[in-house]
């Protein structure tokens, strides 16, 4: 619990640091190069002053460190520290071995999730409901065939015969996640209208493109376990 509180300490310092508008255009001003105070107030038409103040609040939140040049010793110039910026994102989720995706059927929006995550990721996943139907929805087959995701129209699962203790389970739809509140529970919960409610080409493409998204950011946060199936 530190270790947490210490991290969101860290993070919120920068967020602080780079609140200000002319001091992320400093930041803006070092991400391709470095700089001398005196090349940055003038870039940005600023006062040396205030550039000195920005960059100090910028170097005490760790953005940012001064070298001497090996050129004129009395000039110094600013560079930006990329590892700053990336420890902006919350800690990734570790010792992921499976991702399941749980919605109330199974018949749409978790198994759109999974395919999904399987061409993103290669890794491994399943999906499935609380109430699972007898196949997929004929539309959640149509929009992954026209977005060439691998989908088998005939399986569907119910999450009591799918989930293991140390899988990571998403609900992708708000009856799931208010449903499961006893050992099986979702650890993340993705809010996506269901399509089937709409019934039409557009409302499962919508989804498709929600789902396309949330696996997208999440995909860079989990971190593989030691294992895999």
């Amino acid at each position: 619990m530190n270790a947490e509180l210490n991290s969101l300490t860290r993070r919120a310092r920068v967020h602080a640091a780079l609140g200000d508008p002319a001091r992320l255009a400093i930041v803006d001003a070092l991400t391709l190069g470095d700089a001398s105070p005196g090349e940055i107030a003038r870039s940005l038409d600023m006062p040396t002053n205030l550039v000195a103040h920005h960059v100090r609040v910028l170097t005490e939140a760790g953005l940012v460190v001064r070298a001497r040049s090996e050129g004129d010793r009395r000039r110094t110039y600013l560079r930006l520290l990329p590892e700053a910026l990336a420890a902006l994102t919350p800690a990734p989720l570790t010792g992921v071995d499976r991702v399941v995706f749980v919605c109330t059927h199974n018949s749409a929006r978790s198994q759109l999730a999974a395919a999904l995550w399987r061409r993103r990721t290669h890794g491994a996943d399943a999906s499935a409901g609380t109430k699972p139907a007898a196949r997929v929805h004929p539309r959640a087959v149509a929009v992954a065939r026209r977005h060439r995701l691998e989908l088998d129209p005939t399986r569907t699962a119910h999450l009591a015969d799918v989930v293991a203790a140390d899988d990571l389970v998403i609900a992708v739809c708000d009856n799931a996640h208010e449903e499961l509140t006893g050992p099986v529970r979702p650890r993340l919960h993705w809010s996506v209208p269901d399509p089937v409610r709409i019934d039409t080409d557009e409302a499962f493409e919508a989804a498709y493109a929600d789902l396309a998204g949330r696996v997208d950011r999440l995909a860079p946060a989990v971190s593989p376990g030691a294992h895999h199936d």
